[in-house]
């Protein structure tokens, strides 16, 4: 595998380091259109809510132009009351959101729980007869989006998905224009993200008694509890998520895909290095991540590593044939943007819903309008389309992350079969069984 090259050399020679100054000035484009609200009280939803610290509190305040707040479970007890003081004081609290779906009339479920639960809890809610709004990642491994997709297909649920880039005027234009040939033939798409966080060792601490830390830890391993495992943190141990691989990557590795074509598939071959801390109690994601793809069409997609919070450098960068663009989220530049002042996009090259509307026509929706992500999710909860990140593409969006951490442990060049969804070539024994997790008993995802 060739070395990782040196961060220094990676930006100059991609002009990361100055993408909004030398692909020319950003273009402010326009505000998302707003969706359709309820007209009358029998059209609001009926919430019910898991996990409110965090962006479980976010969603909430998104949704509730379109419904009212019946139902809020979360495994910390003063986490619930507060979000139910939060959300107008008449919410039924559960400790165990599957009593709450057994008990309370609801609509929608708003999932704001750590990456580990997500599978299960949109399982469980999709069986029990109700819509989805899940945050990203939607998975923790391969195989849960497979399970997944065949369950919201068999039950007929609406599943959307946290991705809400996908419905940000910046990404919609940039991906439109890669899909319109405005850059001409794509070649290579290259996704700059954060830096995991590292720390540790961490002591051990006595359980909270607000907190109920064996329903918190879910199918994961039972472990002593650490306050950094838990909260915002969980996203720097493996047991719960991936890392930025998994966090800013489920936003910008989807916009990647999607602008490749390749949001119900995925690609061929995938490498990846990672350097990782050695440190007992501490986070255990990668210090130093590189990953690259190669997709059937011949375009390579690469994953570097940057300074956190640096958001010039932060993004997605298309490079084609007849030019680039640089699309984050402050700003879409690049010649072929300035060029639209002249020569706008067409109508026809909005071709851009997260699904196959060539399979599947009758559930195609509106696509000629960018409508803000919690609104697009109401509209097809009640026309019943498939929204726009919705369980296939966001499960081949996460299983794009999920591949780049299995090749950075796997430490050799991996190919990969996706439409089996199978690893396959003289490393397949070693890679696949990464595709799963082992699960604690009372929690599997089946």
């Amino acid at each position: 595998m060739p070395a990782q090259p040196h961060r220094r050399q990676f930006l100059q020679s991609t002009a990361f380091a100055s993408a909004a100054i030398a692909l020319g000035p950003f273009v402010h484009v326009a505000s998302a259109q707003e969706p359709t609200e309820p007209t009358s009280p029998n059209e609001r939803w009926r919430i019910g809510c898991i996990g409110m610290r965090y962006q479980g509190s976010v969603i909430t305040r998104e949704a509730l132009p379109y419904g009212d707040v019946v139902a809020i479970s979360d495994v910390d007890k003063n986490v619930r009351e507060q979000a139910r003081a939060s959300f107008g004081s008449t919410a039924a609290i559960y400790e165990n959101y599957r009593d709450m779906l057994e008990k309370q009339k609801l609509d929608v479920i708003l999932i704001g729980a750590p990456d580990h639960w997500h599978t299960k809890m949109v399982l469980d809610a999709v069986r029990a007869g109700k819509d989805v709004y899940c945050e990203k990642p939607l998975t923790l491994t391969i195989d849960e989006g497979k399970l997944l997709c065949k369950v919201v297909e068999e039950t007929g649920r609406v599943v959307q998905v946290g991705s809400w880039q996908r419905s940000d005027a910046r990404f919609r234009q940039a991906v439109e224009m890669v899909h319109a040939g405005r850059i001409g033939k794509l070649e290579k798409v290259t996704v700059l993200m954060g830096k995991n966080t590292q720390g540790g060792p961490f002591e051990t601490a006595p359980i909270p008694k607000q907190l109920n830390w064996n329903l918190w830890q879910g199918q994961t391993p039972d472990v002593p509890y650490i306050p950094e495992r838990s909260h915002y943190t969980f996203r720097w141990w493996y047991a719960y998520s991936g890392g930025e691989m998994t966090d800013t990557g489920a936003h910008h590795l989807d916009i990647a895909q999607w602008g490749i074509g390749a949001q119900h598939s995925g690609p061929v071959e995938i490498e990846a290095t990672a350097k990782y801390p050695d440190v007992p109690n501490g986070y255990d994601v990668a210090v130093d991540y590189h990953a690259k793809y190669r997709y059937a069409n011949g375009v390579e997609l690469e994953v570097l590593d940057s300074p956190r919070g640096d958001h010039n450098r932060n993004g997605v960068m298309f490079e084609g044939t007849g030019g680039r663009l640089f699309v984050n989220r402050g700003v879409i530049a690049g010649k072929p943007v300035e060029e639209l002042a002249t020569k706008p996009l067409p109508r026809e090259a909005f071709q851009l819903y997260g699904y196959d509307n060539t399979a599947r026509p009758e559930r195609m929706g509106k696509i000629d309008a960018i409508k803000n992500h919690m609104g697009n999710f109401y509209d097809c909860t009640k026309s019943r389309k498939t929204p726009i990140s919705d369980v296939v593409s966001q499960h081949r969006s996460a299983s794009l992350c999920h591949l780049g951490n299995i090749a950075m442990r796997v430490g050799a060049k991996l190919t990969w079969d996706p439409a089996a969804e199978q690893f396959t070539g003289e490393h397949a024994a070693r890679a696949n069984p990464h595709q799963s997790r082992e699960q604690r008993s009372g929690f599997e995802t089946v």
